[in-house]
């Protein structure tokens, strides 16, 4: 809902424009019926007022009528037109039976593009670590399984192993949220941007979607003067790169391909080139839009399943998967809708710019998705804060998901787990920080005991250990083999970062 606005200058980090008048802006909102945000506007202060007419102005006034008749007053039906098959899975093991291709051949032309400048890296970081009973942006959480190194650093490995592995500069662009922003760049700088050239990390935050009222389809405030207001979802990443500058700024730099991955899974392949080659060399790939999935455990996980739909690749939810199709088996009884869609992408700047130009006009592509939320409010009658003990409002946001059908031909890779998924969500359970220490020491002993190193295992066969292996001490298991600084085995019990 933040507008793209050829007004706006890139200033390197965040954008700035001038603010209409109030007279302008209580204009516009006369005319779609939603000029009561401005009800308390006259006690309010000046900066206050500027504070609220700036975020009015911010969004996409013209375009609300339309999207409260589709998404709030109506409930879309997200369920696919026809019925969905199996994706075709690029599988992890280049040698499988069913489908074999060349992992060796892929790597050289992804890490030909690489070393000709051609790939950014982008990372979603908007959240907050409220969830995990931490204070501050999500990507400043202690994630290292023994050095605690927040989950920035440990990204930003990734990024400078690549640059020094492949001699050039791959520029890291960081999406924000208007509430974590200034501490995230902060964070950075504080910590002398973990080794990497600042003029190559370039900052911006997401947009926001207006809350609406569950019954009239009214804007809310959230205080007096601010507007009750939700992130517009990772989708809207994507249309964050175009209204904030940074596709104009990756064409500068010569910037063809965009990996994209989430702030919250430190084990990720921030740079990986053999996804980047298969992503823009193989046959069945147009190099605009591409996936990694890793295989469902269990017909229930609560995973998004990509599945193919009349010839395209897209994201079905757990919940919208048939329980027919979601429990149906193959010969050697593994799960048919296997392919569980983990939030890692290969995207292109031109086919990100095309799904901000759709509509012709400065549309954007992605569907809205509809949420009945409780969400605190000013009543503008009485001018009190309510809290709401029910649902009372509807929340929209984009999914990034959403833009694989609108790829000419979408690729798909699996990945194994234990090498590239152990996301922080929870405090407890599963994708907690207890689950990601424990993968984050698999993958590290796996890795060493390729390279022949004695790993301790309890009968149960995990690690009887607790292991850290830095993307600047080896990105593949076979960059272990190379080293000669390595312990000859690990003692039962050891912390050891590597």
């Amino acid at each position: 809902m933040i507008r793209a606005d050829p007004q706006r200058e890139w200033t390197g980090s965040v954008t700035t424009r001038t603010v209409p008048s109030v007279e302008d802006i209580r204009e516009r909102l006369g005319a779609i019926g939603q000029e009561h945000v401005l009800r308390f506007y006259d006690s309010l202060s000046e900066d206050a007022r500027q504070g609220l007419l700036q975020q009015i102005d911010a969004l996409d006034l013209e375009g609300l009528p339309g999207l409260i008749e589709k998404y709030v007053r109506s409930k879309p039906d997200f369920s696919p037109g026809s019925t969905p098959r199996p994706a075709s899975v690029y599988p992890a093991n280049e040698g499988d039976a069913v489908r074999s291709w060349d992992r060796a051949y892929y790597r050289k032309a992804g890490e030909t593009l690489l070393r000709a400048g051609k790939v950014a890296a982008f990372t979603v970081a908007g959240g907050q670590g409220s969830r995990l009973g931490f204070e501050g942006p999500k990507g400043k959480y202690p994630a290292g399984a023994v050095t605690k190194k927040p989950l920035f650093a440990m990204l930003g490995e990734w990024v400078l192993a690549a640059q020094s592995r492949y001699g050039a500069a791959i520029p890291w662009y960081i999406m924000t949220s208007p509430i974590n922003h200034e501490e995230t760049v902060e964070f950075f700088r504080e910590q002398h941007h973990f080794g990497l050239n600042e003029d190559d990390i370039i900052f911006f935050p997401q947009g926001v979607m207006p809350s609406f009222d569950l019954e009239t389809g009214n804007m809310l405030l959230a205080e007096k003067g601010v507007l009750a207001t939700n992130p517009d979802g990772h989708g809207g990443s994507l249309r964050a790169l175009a209204v904030s500058g940074a596709l104009d700024d990756m064409r500068r730099r010569g910037i063809e391909q965009i990996s994209y991955f989430q702030v919250d899974n430190p084990i990720v392949r921030a740079i990986d080139p053999v996804f980047i080659g298969l992503h823009v060399g193989a046959p069945d790939s147009s190099g605009e839009m591409s996936a990694k999935v890793v295989r469902k455990t269990d017909p229930k996980e609560k995973v998004g399943v990509v599945c193919s739909v009349d010839g395209k690749h897209q994201v079905i939810e757990y919940s919208d998967l048939p329980d027919e199709l979601a429990e149906q088996r193959n010969s050697d009884g593994s799960l048919a809708f296997s392919a569980g869609s983990i939030a890692i992408h290969m995207l292109s700047v031109e086919f990100v710019q095309r799904l901000n130009n759709s509509a012709g006009s400065g549309g954007f592509a992605l569907p809205l998705h509809r949420a009945e939320k409780k969400v605190a409010y000013v009543d503008f009658e009485t001018g009190k804060q309510v809290e709401p003990s029910a649902p009372n409002a509807v929340k929209l946001e984009t999914f990034v998901f959403d833009a694989l059908p609108f790829a000419d031909k979408a690729l798909i890779l699996e990945t194994e787990r234990v090498e590239e998924f152990a996301p922080i969500k929870n405090a407890e359970g599963n994708d907690s920080p207890a689950t990601c220490r424990a993968i984050q020491t698999e993958r590290a002993a796996l890795w060493l005991e390729t390279a022949g190193i004695r790993v301790p295992r309890r009968p149960d066969e995990t690690p009887d250990c607790v292991l850290e292996l830095s993307p600047l001490t080896a990105t593949t298991a076979e960059d272990l083999q190379q080293r000669e600084d390595l312990p000859k085995e690990i003692r039962a019990g050891e912390e050891l970062a590597l």
